[in-house]
């Protein structure tokens, strides 16, 4: 039995390399295992399940192979695909899951979360995932053509990158604080998360007990990606693209 986890592959037309990359890690490494977990950013930009590009629906066409083999897929919401509906889950064979979410892993109760959310000492970026995240702004978005909505990712993508330039790392890293009360209100004592594209596993206490946090890595350069198996410690594991 193994459950893999991978986050922040930020899909696009311009990263062939990329797509190329996570269909040969489909085919090679998660075929047939039991569950796949996508923990957000998978795409670059996502405007809504009507798009429907070549790209999108070649994708969506290798995930359903891979639920089709017997593969559980969950796929999470991030920062940049927080769009994504049930219609394309149902078209990719994958449950969208909750962010946070607390699942029961080979015994331990882990809580996985995409991970901008720990970002908390970034306030104005909080700010504007709040509305990004609320249901309404969603609808009211949704209903817009689809032209102006790509017109507006592109807009919103040259904002996040020009405001990011001036901030200092630690702004866009989590906050410790914040992921050991998370951890506390889902009592458990194992994090998985993305998004900050800095992998590595850290040691923490919560709970008043030993804790881990998992940070899964960003595709620009590497592959990456988490093996758990019974028994066993999680494997943080990457290759080249």
């Amino acid at each position: 039995m193994t459950t893999l986890f991978i986050s922040d592959l930020h899909l696009e037309e311009s990263r062939p390399d990329i797509t190329d990359a996570f269909l040969a890690f489909l085919k090679h490494k998660a075929h047939g295992v039991e569950r796949l977990y996508i923990l957000g950013d998978f795409f670059e930009a996502w405007i809504g399940d009507d798009e429907r590009t070549p790209l999108q629906e070649q994708v969506a066409a290798a995930l359903r192979e891979v639920s089709a083999s017997g593969t559980e897929i969950f796929l999470m919401h991030g920062n940049r695909d927080f769009l994504i509906g049930q219609d394309y889950c149902e078209r990719a064979g994958a449950t969208l899951l909750d962010d946070p979410t607390v699942v029961d892993l080979y015994g331990t109760p882990t809580l996985l979360m995409h991970g901008d959310s720990l970002c908390t000492a970034d306030v104005e970026y909080q700010k504007f995932r709040a509305n990004m995240r609320n249901p309404q702004w969603q609808q009211m978005i949704l209903q817009r053509p689809l032209a102006d909505r790509q017109q507006m990712a592109r807009q919103l993508r040259e904002i996040s990158m020009a405001k990011n330039q001036g901030k200092e790392e630690t702004i866009m890293d989590v906050t410790p604080e914040e992921v050991v009360r998370e951890m506390e209100a889902h009592g458990v004592q194992r994090l998985i998360h993305g998004h900050t594209h800095r992998p590595a596993e850290h040691e923490l206490e919560a709970n008043g007990q030993p804790a881990k946090r998992i940070v899964l890595g960003d595709w620009h350069t590497h592959v990456w990606w988490l093996t758990v198996q019974p028994g066993q410690e999680p494997v943080l594991q990457k290759q080249p693209l």
